[in-house]
């Protein structure tokens, strides 16, 4: 008899990744469902991805007397905000999603709906918001804080003393460079880090930067570095 309904919310690359890492996470429990879910507009024909049922937003939500929880399979911020909302003002438990080779060392604080692909390392002292997905290979060093809804690509290296602002995006084989104590090398929030980017200062608020050493993504920046 089935009693829990676990929902990955996507049907994209990173939805179908944490699909196994789910998986292994409720081997060994019974009365559990695994479903993909989708936007109503992202509905079709296809009726399963790997092995599992694909239903609506709004099928999920009608599952009754049940308890149901929802993993965020995406990087679009805005949409996972209006996620969490929805899931908190509708008893919707939020998944936390890690890895078993997944590396969390002392004094770390995590939110909600966190997904910590393989090979994630967190280290020591660190404080992160809600929503946090780290892809493959991520690392998080001592003394970091980071926001709600903060996403790393893969192999994003993020440094001690950093500060990242809420909704920050980090492409893949991103290097963020140590701060200070008590003087961190901050992201601001809303900010991109496009991949490969070496990042060696402040990155203020609502900035895209590239490059090494990062730089704002502007036309004139562009001519400069091709």
């Amino acid at each position: 008899m089935v009693h829990s309904i676990y929902g990955i919310y996507g049907v994209g690359g990173f939805a179908r990744e944490i699909l196994p890492l789910l998986r292994d996470e409720v081997k060994n429990k019974d009365g559990i469902k695994i479903y993909f879910v989708v936007d109503e507009q992202y509905v079709t024909d296809k009726k399963t991805l790997n092995g599992v049922e694909i239903v609506s937003f709004n099928q999920f939500n009608e599952f009754k007397d049940i308890q149901k929880y929802l993993a965020v399979g995406f990087s679009n911020t805005m949409r996972r905000i209006e996620v969490f909302e929805y899931c908190q003002k509708n008893d919707i438990k939020l998944l936390n999603i890690k890895a078993s080779n997944v590396v969390v060392m002392d004094n770390v604080q995590i939110g909600e709906g966190a997904i910590l692909c393989p090979f994630v390392t967190l280290t020591s002292d660190i404080t992160i918001g809600k929503s946090f997905q780290a892809n493959l290979y991520s690392y998080v060093a001592h003394d970091c804080v980071i926001g709600d809804f903060v996403t790393f690509a893969p192999a994003v290296k993020c440094n001690g003393n950093v500060h990242i602002g809420d909704n920050v995006y980090i492409g893949a084989g991103a290097i963020i460079h140590p701060g200070k104590t008590g003087k961190p090398l901050k992201i601001g929030k809303n900010a991109v880090i496009a991949a490969g980017s070496v990042v060696t200062k402040n990155v203020p608020e609502g900035m895209t930067v590239f490059g090494n050493p990062a730089i704002e993504f502007t036309k004139e920046n562009i001519k400069r570095r091709s």
